[in-house]
């Protein structure tokens, strides 16, 4: 008697959407240049030389907030030739999306973080660009930014 036997095979497994932790979320937000950084790029996507031409912070330090924020999943990096440019992603899981979108809904309201977001506007729209944007690519709209 013969048993017929199928072969076995190996279906991949579906990406999971992590959920953010808690703890992860709440440490990234933990940190006013990160904050800082966040608010800036809540509705657009921003190469990193304006980051460091608005907060004034060197770019190694912008860079290691930016690295942290995307080891955290919050943000997301795409390169243009010589640029890096960054723009938020909201997390997957809903209590951590509606922490991030309360805390920028706030960031907004802060004198300081308003004015970081007039200066961008300024920044990007200004006849006399500093010596870091002058040929740096214009921030894009999330929307844009995520075609």
């Amino acid at each position: 008697m013969l048993i017929s036997v199928k072969p076995y095979i190996l279906q991949p497994v579906p990406p999971r959407k992590k959920s953010l932790p808690p703890d992860l979320l709440f440490r990234a937000l933990a940190d006013r240049t990160r904050l800082r950084l966040l608010n800036l790029m809540a509705d657009r996507e921003i190469c990193v030389c304006y980051f460091v031409d608005i907060l004034g912070v060197s770019q190694p330090k912008i860079s290691r907030h930016l690295a942290y924020l995307r080891r955290v999943g919050l943000v997301a990096a795409r390169r243009q030739g010589r640029w890096m440019h960054y723009r938020l992603v909201t997390p997957p899981d809903p209590v951590a999306a509606d922490i991030l979108a309360e805390t920028l809904a706030h960031l907004r309201q802060i004198p300081g973080m308003a004015r970081d977001l007039a200066c961008l506007e300024t920044a990007c729209c200004s006849p006399n660009p500093s010596k870091l944007t002058r040929l740096a690519p214009l921030p894009l709209s999330a929307t844009a930014a995520n075609r």
